[in-house]
């Protein structure tokens, strides 16, 4: 007789959901774990660990000495705001003054050349106007039988020589000029050397680190040498940080980001700092298997209390419902025991409590919308029905983990000692 009951009541269940997507469920409703189905405000988030930088850079601006000497001035200091372009240490600077006054004067030099080779030049021209014109004159004379014909090619080769000294002259005056533009040149880079011996700041912010000491020297090579890190206007900062490639595809620029660090606290809470997605970088990384991207976010800092540098645990607002029907996440992934998925609708399912009581359950299909891994959103209109029924999320578990009815036992449930049976009894002696 007990064997004709279960099966038919399994027939019952296997019969699957009709054309209104309802099933029912074996087993009185008092056995399962429950939730009003009602309104709530949804918001989806993206969690990962990033790290606190200045704008535009992971670790600082370097400003580096592009020429050796030794620093004899320092002006600024760890924590010292600095403006565009300011002063921040210099070089000794007599080696640089001494190679820039040779320079101009080199140069000077060379334009004199210059002057003399167009003085040079106009002479030449002079001459050879006067050759011309004797030239002339001696053909003249020739022609008519009046003058000996070696005076005509006198005339002929002293035309011929001052053409070429003016040729001469006019290349050692463009040469001049050439000389003149190496020296301005090299008057140029001395004077930048000489300049470079006083250190600039490249931009507005404010001195993480300084790298030398008074009086230490530093010599360039190829690169310049460090001397400070300038981290640029920490009234904003930057927080790179390292999504997973399984969340990156739902994080976009411009979403809200909520953000704590260790070192600031409310009330024994973290503080919550807030910004914005700046950046989502498509250069990946992966370490041990785990590939992810870059996103950078960019915040307020209006009180310089978020120092580069500093950890920082990160929420990105993905999607955000507010005021709809919803379900805890754990509706959706009950199951009853004895119901054979496959009788059942595709798709997401959530059982209700009969309303007028009873112990069959009902099963209803449902699309799915925002969800914050705690709470799911219910779409379409006739969710709207669904608003305070009463939603199954689980099996009803005792305080000792063992379901009060079938005797299972839950290994997540902690476990009470048991009694000593033998307690106070003294073990019988062997004869």
């Amino acid at each position: 007789m007990r064997i004709l009951l279960a099966a038919a009541a399994m027939a019952a269940v296997l019969s699957g959901c009709n054309d209104e997507g309802i099933a029912s469920a074996p087993g009185g409703v008092g056995r399962y774990r429950t939730a009003e189905i009602g309104r709530a405000d949804i918001v989806g988030t993206v969690s990962a660990t990033g790290t606190v930088t200045p704008r535009n850079t992971a670790s600082g601006i370097p400003v580096g000495a592009q020429v050796n000497g030794k620093i004899i001035k320092l002006y600024v200091d760890y924590n010292d705001t600095v403006t565009n372009n300011q002063a921040v240490a210099e070089i000794d600077p007599l080696v640089y003054d001494a190679e820039y006054k040779s320079a101009v004067a080199r140069l000077h030099v060379s334009e004199r050349a210059v002057d003399e080779a167009r003085c040079a030049l106009n002479s030449r021209k002079e001459e050879l106007i006067l050759a011309e014109k004797t030239y002339i004159r001696k053909k003249s004379l020739s022609e008519k039988k009046m003058a000996p014909v070696a005076d005509y090619d006198s005339a002929v080769e002293a035309y011929r020589k001052a053409q070429l000294a003016v040729e001469s002259a006019n290349a050692a005056l463009k040469s001049a000029e050439a000389n003149v533009e190496a020296a301005r040149a090299s008057r140029d880079q001395a004077k930048a050397n000489l300049d470079y011996c006083t250190i600039r700041s490249p931009v507005n912010g404010i001195v993480i680190d300084r790298k030398v000491e008074f009086g230490e020297t530093v010599v360039s090579s190829m690169n310049a040498v460090p001397v400070l890190t300038i981290a640029e206007d920490l009234d904003v900062i930057w927080i790179s940080a390292d999504v997973p490639e399984a969340d990156i595809g739902s994080v976009k620029i411009g979403q809200r980001v909520t953000f704590t660090v260790d070192a600031y606290k409310d009330g024994g809470k973290l503080r919550e700092f807030h910004g914005l997605v700046k950046q989502v970088r498509k250069a990946s990384t992966t370490t041990n298997n785990v590939v992810t991207f870059p996103v950078i976010v960019e915040a307020e800092n209006p009180e310089q209390i978020l120092f580069p540098g500093m950890t920082a645990t990160l929420s990105i607002e993905t999607s955000r419902a507010v005021g709809v029907i919803a379900v805890p996440s754990a509706a959706l992934r009950f199951h009853p025991e004895g119901v054979d998925a496959g009788d059942l609708p595709r798709g997401a399912r959530i059982w209700l409590v009969p309303p007028a009581g009873g112990d069959a359950l009902e099963c209803v299909s449902v699309e799915t919308g925002a969800s914050d891994d705690s709470l799911t959103e219910l779409l379409g209109e006739a969710v709207a029905s669904l608003e305070g029924r009463a939603v199954v999320l689980g099996r009803r578990v005792s305080r000792a983990g063992e379901d009060k009815q079938s005797g299972a036992s839950n290994p997540f449930m902690p476990k009470f000692p048991q009694r000593n049976k033998n307690k106070g009894t003294a073990p019988v002696k062997k004869q």
